[in-house]
């Protein structure tokens, strides 16, 4: 489409833990004019208790158009990947040590052996039929590593991602997309099921609505909200999940907030002056 395109991502877990997981994303991405080719930039940083963990990456792809009715993108993305535990946390019982992590509880001094950073490559596949039809597949973590040595090791285990979905158009108007996903380290797997009500005032503003369903785990409500303005096109998303799972009765649900926003540079028109001179 030509857009350059930006997204920021919040994500609170289990309200009311002490140390409950915090996700927090930036990404940018655009379609390099004129050529299949796409880049895109992302960094992530997620927190649980006392362990963090950083992502920063950069990504390319390569789009093979008008297959079957749709395209196909091709995308490998490279990136350094950091996890450490914080050497200053509380220990959740007093007087007792967990002697794998090294340093004094309480020091405020950091210990370098408690930070590890290290490569990280992944690899993702995605095909669309606008407005109708998409489904990918990707890899995280591909080299698989164990990072850290002595005492302190974090092992990156490879995971795996497939999703689909379709979109119903009901009328000009009104649209139901529906969407499954599911992921997997081969030890533990998620599925999610999505079912989405759009409203569309225009072909480029909408309002959305929706459910989600992730067996034994969580059910959330999604709202979403399109805007075009000028050359620039608004998102914003917003989710609640409601706990399912065995904590539910000291979990407050799941808070997660998405702002996006696009821009279409404007092709300036070239003008031209004729002259029957040169049989223009």
């Amino acid at each position: 489409s030509g857009a350059i395109c930006g997204v920021l991502q919040f994500r609170q877990q289990w309200v009311s833990f002490t140390g409950a997981p915090q996700t927090i994303a930036v990404g940018a991405d655009m379609r390099l004019s004129g050529a299949p080719i796409g880049l895109g930039l992302s960094v992530i940083s997620d927190k649980i208790g006392p362990m963090s963990t950083t992502f920063a990456r950069v990504a390319g792809s390569y789009l093979i158009p008008n297959l079957a009715g749709g395209t196909l993108g091709l995308g490998l993305d490279v990136g350094i990947l950091q996890k450490s535990i914080n050497s200053n946390w509380v220990v959740p019982e007093p007087g007792k040590i967990d002697p794998t992590i090294p340093g004094t509880y309480g020091d405020a001094l950091s210990n370098p052996a408690l930070g590890k950073a290290t490569y990280d490559l992944g690899f993702g596949a995605f095909y669309q039929i606008p407005g109708r039809f998409y489904a990918g597949l990707s890899s995280t973590h591909l080299p698989a590593q164990t990072v850290g040595s002595g005492a302190i090791k974090y092992d990156m285990t490879r995971h795996y991602y497939v999703m689909s979905g379709y979109i119903f158009p009901i009328n000009p108007n009104n649209e139901i997309g529906v969407n499954v996903k599911y992921k997997s380290d081969l030890a533990a797997g998620a599925f999610d099921a999505n079912l989405i009500y759009s409203y569309l005032v225009t072909p480029a503003q909408k309002i959305s609505l929706g459910a989600t369903y992730r067996v034994n785990d969580a059910a959330a409500v999604l709202l979403g909200y399109q805007m075009p303005y000028r050359n620039y096109t608004f998102k914003l998303g917003y989710s609640y999940d409601f706990t399912l799972s065995k904590i539910k009765g000291y979990s407050s649900g799941t808070h997660e907030l998405i702002l996006g926003v696009c821009f279409t540079p404007q092709i300036k028109k070239i003008s031209s002056y004729g002259d029957d001179r040169f049989l223009n």
